[in-house]
């Protein structure tokens, strides 16, 4: 592992990963950007709940992979252990630590591997889709992330390809001061389907700053579950967007439980008539975590539907952050959106600010939208522990039944165990 500081060119990056000049146009183009975008005040309307106090970017070098460890930190083998997969990927310290596929897919032509190694081996590919979901100016996060990414994740499906079991990646970054910038691009052609779990992990003191490519090609099926479960004292931000095609479906769920601070903008597309999204999430803080969601559903096509639902637990003196905002574009008619943001509140000290939004330029169409924040009954409690179950296990219980509508939604059960796990580890079980 090696390191370079902020203030360098990004071209000594580009030059150490031995990069074509497309991918160093990019990097320039990006780091450009980065330095003409302002800073966050806090009176932007995205950022007046979440206040980078305490964070300095100054204090943090990107990581540039190197070398792999000759053995795997144990985390990332628990990790790679608790989901049944077809293909694996691990990074440690933005270095391929690990890399799997099973030979049946990889002759139907199914590419998994690091972006690192898909732009060498695949560079037309990674060309034709690297930067085209995500813009480089999206926010001044995802500039610096353009500017200074380390590692990836690159999924290529070709036409009519289907893989039944998840792939998965686990990304792990060693404690210090250090930012890691993982970068995930998912290209699904016509008719193809494919399941992508990726775990973040370990990041102690560190900074990690993410971008998420997804792009589902007509009558595909991608589901794409991302796991943030940082040390807590990690600075987090990621910036996810998926662009959805005719008749595409992608599902999406995002699990926060890590982190200092998380700050994610997710946004999904719907730009060919007859696609469906569904976008679903968790996040369970506690002590002074802070976990900011901001989510946009743009309907630009006709007979599109979209459908989300995310859940939050908080305890001690957490806070979390939801502003969602859906938009149906004029010529999107037959719209059918949802967006509901439910929270339950485990202490009088939590905090949760809950901000739907609504912008309707279409007369035939089918919106709705919530937001609730409530504490547990007593006599809930009460009802339960007059049968023998003790208070940990009655708050338990009732916290997975809170979870549960979004639980049976996650279609890889491991992910499902591990986050039934994390339930009982925050509460103390």
């Amino acid at each position: 592992m090696t390191t370079t500081t902020l203030n360098s060119p990004v071209e000594s990056l580009s030059q150490a990963k031995n990069e074509p000049e497309w991918m160093l146009d990019i990097r320039r183009k990006a780091w450009r950007f980065f330095e003409e975008l302002p800073w966050p005040t806090g009176s932007e309307e995205t950022w007046r709940r979440t206040r980078l106090t305490g964070f300095k970017l100054e204090d943090y070098q990107p990581l540039v992979g190197t070398a792999a460890p000759e053995v795997l930190p144990e985390a990332v083998t628990k990790s790679l252990g608790e989901v049944t997969s077809v293909g694996a990927l691990a990074f440690v310290d933005g270095a391929l630590a690990q890399h799997e596929l099973d030979a049946t897919l990889a002759a139907q032509g199914v590419i998994f591997t690091s972006l690192d190694g898909a732009v060498k081996r695949h560079p037309a590919l990674v060309q034709k889709y690297f930067n085209t979901v995500v813009a480089t100016d999206e926010n001044k996060f995802s500039a610096l992330h353009y500017a200074l990414w380390s590692s990836g994740a690159f999924v290529y499906v070709p036409r009519n390809v289907v893989i039944d079991q998840p792939l998965q990646a686990v990304i792990f970054q060693s404690a210090g001061k250090l930012a890691g910038m993982h970068h995930t691009l998912v290209v699904a052609e016509a008719g193809a389907v494919v399941t992508l779990v990726e775990d973040f992990i370990g990041a102690d003191e560190g900074m990690v700053n993410s971008v998420v490519e997804l792009a589902p090609g007509a009558n595909s099926r991608v589901h794409y579950l991302h796991l943030q479960n940082l040390a807590e004292t990690a600075w987090n931000f990621s910036t996810q967007r998926m662009a959805l095609t005719r008749d595409s479906l992608l599902r999406y769920f995002i699990g926060s439980w890590g982190s200092r601070l998380s700050k994610n903008w997710i946004n999904m597309e719907l730009s060919g008539v007859g696609a469906h999204g569904e976008l679903l999430g968790l996040y369970f803080p506690g002590g002074r975590q802070h976990l900011d969601h901001h989510t946009n559903q743009l309907h630009r096509a006709p007979h599109t539907t979209s459908d989300l639902l995310i859940k939050g637990a908080l305890k001690d003196r957490a806070r979390s952050v939801y502003q969602g905002y859906i938009k149906v574009y004029p010529q999107a008619q037959k719209t059918n959106a949802y967006q509901a943001n439910r929270n339950l509140m485990l202490s009088k000290l939590a905090r949760a600010d809950s901000i739907p939004g609504l912008e309707i330029e279409a007369d035939d169409v089918r919106c709705t939208h919530g937001a609730t924040a409530g504490q547990v009954p007593e006599e809930y409690l009460f009802y339960l522990m007059a049968r023998g179950i003790d208070r940990g296990n009655a708050e338990r219980m009732i916290l997975q039944g809170f979870f549960e509508e979004v639980l049976n939604r996650i279609p890889v059960e491991g992910v499902r165990n591990k986050l039934e796990a994390e339930i009982a580890r925050k509460l103390g079980l």
